[in-house]
């Protein structure tokens, strides 16, 4: 197993915490031809409570969970790490795994795109948008977000377990 990685870290811009230490992961491709078995993969990967829909049009993280986003149909612009973050161009097949803390945000999509999200364990996520007030209890709950034990696409011997191991 030789997956395409990409990581991008992103500092806390202030309104948008980012995660500390740890990087969103981008697979392109990765379940190019899976793409009807996106929710299945990550689901048998222990990454449940899991949605079909698209990405919010507006900064937002999530603070009490990681969570992954599959590309199952089309292509869209995501901004990652808040304003001043990096501006992404997905497509069917794309996975990215955004850390705890981590902000993004739709910019433009195409008519058909549909995203799938996961988070590990089936935990329950909030959902957070950078507003005055949310600081200190959002950086003591994106500090306390456990790492997976799995990888979402590839199990407990994916990049994503190497990639996050002891940056806690």
């Amino acid at each position: 197993m030789n997956p395409i990685v990409n990581t991008y870290y992103f500092a806390d811009d202030g309104r948008i915490p980012n995660h500390p230490s740890l990087p969103l992961i981008l697979y392109p491709g990765a379940l190019k031809e899976k793409l009807d078995q996106i929710e299945a993969v990550f689901n048998n990967n222990n990454w449940r409570n899991s949605w079909t829909n698209g990405v919010f049009g507006y900064h937002h993280y999530h603070s009490n969970a990681h969570e992954v986003l599959g590309v199952q149909s089309g292509s869209a612009t995501i901004q990652a790490g808040g304003e001043h973050g990096k501006t992404l161009t997905i497509h069917a097949g794309d996975i990215i795994i955004l850390p705890a803390g981590t902000g993004h945000k739709r910019l433009d999509t195409s008519p058909e795109f549909k995203v799938v999200g996961a988070y590990p364990n089936g935990m329950d996520y909030n959902l957070r948008r950078g507003e005055d007030g949310e600081r200190p209890q959002v950086l003591e709950e994106i500090r306390k977000v456990p790492i997976p034990d799995t990888d979402p696409v590839y199990g407990s011997a994916g990049p994503l377990i190497e990639l996050w191991k002891h940056k806690e």
